[in-house]
């Protein structure tokens, strides 16, 4: 996949791109659902035209990287005591969180991502928790996400997107601190590390 940078040089090899979108069609895009935007998109990506997934995400890669704030997002606090010392409860912000590295790492922004989730990671250090059904199911997601990211980040090297190996090594140990941070916390109360597959993954991971 061409690096952002790239895309309009690229696509002008082709198909002519216009300097703005037709008004109708920017009449309907600014009035249509989410939903419906979703489904036109999906159908759009799934015409199998590989060309177009390829302009989608190279797209979208630009619209987030002209975002300086890309992987330094902050939404409150993450979570907050329950009415027992042992209880913690997830905030709105750590959906927000999770929603913002979930798009980043979704549209091929794997490293910028790990900075994203080494947030709930490293603020989780400061919370006890016992036989929390719901902090086990939000514990599950965010191991998953970093999952996600870290295939992310192999595929964004193994393409030759990655533009700054420099900062991408910088985002994977900024994400080992977090890990690291949380599992000395959890074990000074002997609870149990809810995030080991993660740690097991980052351990041998390096570019």
């Amino acid at each position: 996949m061409p690096a952002p940078t790239q895309l309009v040089a690229d696509c002008r090899q082709g198909t002519p791109i216009l300097g703005h979108v037709n008004l109708m069609v920017d009449t309907f895009l600014a009035n249509a659902s989410a939903d419906e935007l979703r489904a036109i998109v999906r159908g759009l990506l799934s015409s199998g035209s590989p060309a177009i997934t390829t302009a989608f995400l190279g797209a979208a890669q630009l619209r987030l990287a002209q975002s300086t704030s890309a992987a330094r997002c902050s939404y409150g606090p993450l979570f907050h005591k329950g009415q027992a010392d042992s209880d913690v409860v997830p905030t709105a912000g750590l959906q927000k969180t999770l929603r913002r590295a979930r798009t980043l790492y979704g549209a091929g922004l794997g490293f910028a991502s790990l900075k994203v989730l080494a947030q709930p990671v490293r603020a989780i250090a400061g919370f006890r928790w016992e036989n929390n059904a719901v902090m086990e199911n939000t514990f599950a997601e965010i191991d998953a996400d970093i999952s996600q990211a870290l295939q992310s980040s192999r595929e964004e090297f193994e393409s030759g997107r990655l533009q700054d190996v420099a900062i991408a090594r910088a985002a994977i140990e900024e994400l080992k601190a977090a890990v690291r941070e949380s599992q000395l916390a959890v074990q000074s109360w002997r609870g149990a590390f809810p995030f080991e597959r993660a740690a097991a993954t980052l351990e041998f991971w390096t570019i």
